[in-house]
């Protein structure tokens, strides 16, 4: 039975491992360190990253869960039908409370569950628009602004190789909401951040599209703490299967973390110049 702390992270043919996050993360920043967690809808990152929550907790490093959808589609029960996203979100504070984030820190975007190809970018706000901020709507424009507050180090969402398509649209809008958080543009949402933080996905429903980059073992009451933490989402029956799996897996977690490459074309000049031939004299 797992009782330490371990954590091991791959980078190319290196395997770093360590007792703490801080032995093995990317460029550390110390108590600058903060973290913030997507969560597509309330339960993606409790049962995707329910360790890593408290992991980084363990080492004093603030924990922000930004919830983007309001869960109105997630009832399993026809007496719930109205109801369900009021319920959803008390089981939300319930649940990462649990794993030791205060409530200020657990954010609810509220964006329609299930329509959230009508909220990509950003545009003007209507009158009655529940999700504006600063006049407009649109996920870049609330992740740009949350983004811009909050200032994270490092960053987690689940893998675009999801197979729930709203999880597919947050990756896509929220990684190029990055970079508009580090930039000039749209300046009524905040001060622009220092630099772009650092991202990582987790998996919720399928597999990594690359293998991941960081495992993390935790004793086994870090576990039952994050099972008793999803245990809070009394109205999701649906979840049971990715429960057992929670379970059944144990008391460890991976990550891959996500190296963005940026066009320069000198890269790519040498590829294209005539190279000169040498023939070798007997």
């Amino acid at each position: 039975m797992q009782q330490k702390f371990e954590f091991v992270r791959l980078v190319g043919n290196e395997r770093r491992a360590g007792s703490k996050l801080a032995d093995v993360s990317r460029h550390w920043q110390g108590n600058k360190e903060r973290h913030l967690m997507i969560s597509p809808h309330d339960d993606d990152a409790v049962l995707g990253a329910g360790l890593l929550i408290q992991l980084a907790r363990r080492e004093k490093v603030p924990v922000h869960i930004l919830i983007v959808t309001d869960g109105s589609m997630g009832y399993c029960s026809l007496d719930e039908k109205d109801s369900i996203a009021e319920i959803r979100r008390k089981e939300s504070f319930e649940c990462y409370q649990n794993l030791g984030v205060p409530k200020k820190n657990i954010i609810w975007l509220g964006f329609p569950d299930c329509q959230l190809s009508n909220h990509r970018g950003r545009y003007p706000a209507a009158d009655n628009d529940q999700v504006a901020i600063s006049g407009y709507s649109g996920l870049q424009n609330a992740f740009t602004y949350h983004l811009r507050k909050i200032k994270p180090t490092q960053c987690f969402l689940p893998t675009w190789n999801d197979l729930h398509p709203d999880h597919r649209i947050i990756y896509d809008e929220f990684l190029i909401s990055m970079f508009h958080s580090a930039g000039n543009i749209w300046p009524e949402l905040g001060e622009p951040l220092e630099k772009v933080p650092y991202v990582n996905t987790y998996a919720v429903y399928c597999d990594f599209a690359e293998p991941p980059t960081l495992r993390m073992r935790t004793p086994i009451s870090y576990l039952e703490n994050k099972l008793k933490a999803i245990s809070a989402f009394r109205s999701q029956k649906q979840i049971s299967s990715l429960i057992d799996n929670v379970r059944h897996c144990g008391s460890e977690e991976y990550i891959r973390a996500i190296d963005f490459k940026l066009y320069h074309p000198s890269n790519y000049r040498n590829q294209f110049e005539e190279k000169e031939m040498f023939r070798m004299g007997r």
